[in-house]
């Protein structure tokens, strides 16, 4: 067996599909459907080992590679039955990447390579086609001088297009063969003038020209950010494939599309995809031509003649592999293909990538037809993808203006202010401003701006365009091929056919499901959970052990997260109840007084609201557990902090501004995160904390005792760093609850708990146990405080550390599983050694990041707790991790 390079070709390869670490999943996919008897070009691949040994010998072969690249050059040779460099009968190969985590458009590919000014003859008297070998040539001297030689691509595009003017033409497929011709020697003059070298002869020199070229990409700023978005590690590198070239542009009885075989944006079950009649691949997913579709019954908005019309015999044998494919892989698949001269070739087949609403729908029609299980079905969701369906659509009562309308190419709605460039749309996101990222076209490089966008409206291009692909696996709404508008970049604006003018800053709204692009920002509802849906979430809660709460303070919040099967509440914060309306008056009031009696009398004013909120979130819990937090944060935040606001609250409280001027300049703290905050207040002023118990119980008593209610309400301190903190303020609570049990003559079980957010708090667990029913580990706070870390001012540099890999990861996005991790795994079973029923979950963000709820998991904790829209994505999370065990 080869070391370093595997062959495939006439029904056998070297690898196969279970191959794609060693081979890359382009490689692996190539081999295994050679032997699985597809039509497929034989060629070679080059291991992602030969990519890890470039990069670790300063950009060096290993030893022995070109000996094995020679021996495979030539057993592709045998199989074509043509000579690399042969005269009279030349053999031309494509140079591809094929990195083992699918990577679109990200690394760099040449066609066409192994033409030059002698063997363009051999390919002109084989083909009897002048026009088609010229085209051909043309094509490779512009991706060699861009892909290899790093040249500007615009130069050569720019004289493409000079010399269409000059012709009249507008297509490239109207110039002739004489054009084509010119249009050589015009690119080699601009190839040396730009690069002060000739463009080389020597198919040697070109193949591994473009063989250190794709390897090189690997590190390219465009695949170095998708690597990033998606959590591909860099260390996999990159294979190389070399193969055959078929043709899709030799005539009229030439093409090349690109397909799926389910539809990638809604999951349906029928053939979905595009293709060009005489054109190669580049054409169709760069959205230089408009592309036909496949077949004709779900493409009805389309005037162009489908395959299935124009070739119907190709069509056919294209639809029988397409479902041969499917059963092999047991999943959809992303195909390309080419016809030469009525023969069809599949030139890759990988696991499709599609949207979320897609995934559930393949998953769960894949187990009913039987190729797979339910547990497979459940592992085939990302977690991470649910996010696209838990979020607003357009209102469809509200009013729109439609300004133009393109290709539904990725579902969904988002509206944001039009930006006409990539760097713009990452600038503007930082400045928290939402955009709509507009091209005529996109490419790789602008990956960073369709990130930070909303969503995306391109000019150009099709479904299966760059901007189609990468926007649906991001999960962002995308409009593309809009022929409607005309963009103008200088300008700084478009123009729809109808002639409205939208320029930069302008808000506009883009439907993804209906491809409608929208004038100003339209009104949105919110998701609704059923159907495929609901069917895999039965599945996830029957696999996964790890419960799953939710961080709600409102009982509308509580509503939404019962909805996506919140089984609780697992963080409540009652400070944000004191901001709303005519309480934080009351508020006020109590920080101001004086003296105990005047803070008591502000304080009667605020429990009849708490007791009100808490009886809404009970009701809607029906049942579940809910953890109230007892006031966090530090009192200065109640407090305004400009002078006319202060004098404001001084006129409403009927005290001098200088009083309450003094109240505020007092309450200021260097450094509030760690200062009079949370159980320190309470020990400082007990009332507060005696109110709130106050009304969390009266409110569960009522509602026991007049409806019926079977509530455990798990009453949480927050901020403990020591155990005697903990002993003080549960001895009053404790008073309190059961005086009012006692006034209500019902029987209310109680928890009392504390949130683990200080390293002390989780390195002394044991001890604060035997004063806690429950621990909830705040890691939002525990991480601040574990790093020395501000959130809100960590932005500013946090990236930089990402960057030059100082950590692999935002610690405030996914929990550091060696620091914080190791505390939180520290506190929970120091906790459970002295309280074995001790009840402990998790209710910082990272309670719905995946990587973060598969650790909670691993370490036994019994829930997490997440925003309402996070609730699905961790349930699914805490499944995966489940079946991951077994």
């Amino acid at each position: 067996m080869a070391e370093f390079v595997y062959s495939f070709g006439d029904g056998s390869a070297d690898g196969d599909g279970s191959m794609r670490v060693l081979l890359g999943g382009k490689g692996a996919n190539l081999a295994e459907m050679t032997s699985i008897g597809l039509p497929v070009p034989p060629g070679f691949t080059l291991t992602t080992d030969v990519c890890k040994a470039f990069y670790a010998n300063d950009r060096n072969y290993p030893e022995g590679l070109v000996e094995e690249v020679n021996a495979a050059l030539k057993l592709l040779e045998e199989r074509m039955g043509k000579g690399f460099g042969n005269a009279e009968n030349p053999l031309l190969v494509s140079v591809r990447s094929g990195a083992p985590a699918s990577m679109p458009g990200m690394m760099d590919t040449v066609l066409n390579l192994g033409l030059n000014d002698v063997t363009i003859q051999g390919v002109i008297n084989q083909s009897q086609d002048p026009r088609f070998a010229y085209d051909s040539y043309r094509r490779f001297i512009q991706m060699y001088s861009n892909v290899v030689k790093g040249m500007d691509g615009n130069i050569m595009e720019h004289i493409l297009e000079k010399k269409k003017e000059a012709r009249g033409v507008e297509q490239d497929t109207d110039l002739t063969a004489e054009d084509l011709q010119q249009l050589v020697t015009d690119f080699k003059n601009s190839y040396r003038a730009t690069l002060g070298e000739v463009f080389p002869d020597d198919p040697q020199e070109q193949l591994w020209g473009a063989i250190g070229a794709v390897f090189g990409s690997w590190m390219n700023p465009r695949a170095v950010t998708y690597r990033k978005l998606n959590a591909i590690p860099a260390d996999w590198g990159t294979a190389v494939n070399v193969q055959g070239m078929v043709f899709g542009n030799m005539g009229n009885d030439c093409a090349t599309g690109v397909a799926f075989t389910r539809d990638p944006a809604t999951g349906a079950n029928y053939f979905y995809g595009e293709y060009l009649v005489n054109a190669q691949g580049e054409d169709v997913v760069a959205g230089i031509r408009t592309p036909q579709p496949i077949n004709r019954d779900n493409h009805q908005d389309s005037d162009l003649p489908s395959m299935e019309e124009v070739m119907p015999e190709s069509y056919a044998q294209l639809d029988e592999i397409r479902l041969i494919l499917e059963k092999h892989y047991k999943d959809m698949q992303d195909i390309e293909f080419t016809i030469e001269k009525g023969k069809l070739y599949m030139l890759q087949t990988r696991t499709g990538k599609r949207t979320a609403h897609a995934a559930i729908r393949v998953a769960v029609e894949i187990v009913q037809e039987g190729l797979i299980e339910e547990k497979e079905a459940v592992l085939r969701v990302n977690p991470d993808q649910l996010d696209q369906l838990l979020h607003p659509s357009l209102d469809p009562k509200a009013h729109k203006q439609v300004i133009a309308k393109g290709l539904p190419a990725s579902p969904g709605a988002a509206s944001g202010q039009v930006v006409f460039s990539a760097d713009e749309a990452e600038e503007q996101s930082r400045l928290k401003r939402k955009v709509i990222l507009v091209r005529i076209e996109t490419s790789p490089e602008d990956i960073h701006g369709m990130h930070a966008a909303q969503g995306i409206l391109t000019a150009r291009g099709g479904m299966t365009s760059h901007a189609a692909v990468v926007a649906r696996g991001m999960g962002k709404c995308c409009v593309a091929g809009c022929g409607d508008v005309k963009i103008d970049y200088e300008k700084q604006q478009f123009v729809t056919k109808s002639g409205q003018l939208i320029k930069r800053g302008e808000f506009i709204t883009l439907d993804g499901s209906t491809g409608e692009v929208i004038l100003g920002d339209i009104p949105k509802i919110q998701p609704e959970v059923s159907g495929d849906f609901a069917t895999l979430m039965t599945w996830v809660d029957k696999y996964r052990r790890l419960k799953v709460r939710t961080n709600a303070d409102t009982p509308r919040d509580s509503r939404v997260a019962r909805e996506f099967g919140a089984e609780g509440i697992g963080l409540c914060r009652t400070e944000h109840m004191f901001f709303e309306g005519d309480r934080i008056q009351a508020v006020r009031e109590m920080i101001l007084a004086d003296d105990l009696a005047g803070r008591k009398r502000a304080l009667d004013k605020i429990m009849p609201m708490q007791k009100s909120d808490f009886i809404g979130l009970f009701r809607e819990m029906k049942g579940l557990p809910v953890t109230i937090r007892l006031l966090d944060p530090p009192l200065h935040e109640f407090l305004p902090q400009t002078d006319d606001d202060v004098c404001e609250l001084a006129h409403a409280v009927g005290i001098r501004f200088s009083e309450v001027k003094s109240h505020v300049e007092h309450l200021h703290e260097f450094n509030p995160m760690l200062g009079h905050r949370g159980c320190r207040l309470a020990i400082t002023y007990p009332e507060v904390y005696d109110m709130q118990v106050r009304a969390i119980m009266e409110a569960a008593c009522e509602l026991i005792k007049n409806e019926g209610y079977e509530i455990v309400p798990e009453i949480m301190i927050p901020l403990i760093g020591h155990v005697n903190e903990l002993k003080i303020l549960r001895e009053n609570a404790v008073e309190i609850a059961e005086a009012v049990i006692e006034e209500y003559g019902v029987k209310v079980d109680y928890l009392i708990g504390t949130m683990i957010e200080l390293p002390r708090a989780a390195l002394t667990a044991d001890d604060i146990a035997t004063q806690a029913e429950f621990f909830s580990f705040g890691t939002n706070d525990l991480t601040q405080t574990t790093y020395g870390l501000s959130r809100d001012d960590a932005g500013h540099f946090l990236p930089d550390y990402i960057e030059r890999g100082v950590l692999e990861e935002d610690p405030f996005v996914a929990l550091d599983q060696r620091g914080v991790g190791q505390l939180v795994k520290m506190g929970f079973e120091l906790g459970r050694k002295t309280r074995p029923e001790l009840k402990v979950g998790i209710c910082g963000e990272h309670g719905g990041e995946p990587s973060s709820v598969e650790f909670c998991h691993r370490i036994g904790l019994d829930y997490v707790s997440c925003s309402p829209y996070r609730v699905p994505i961790a349930r699914l999370a805490a499944a995966h991790a489940a079946l991951k065990e077994e």
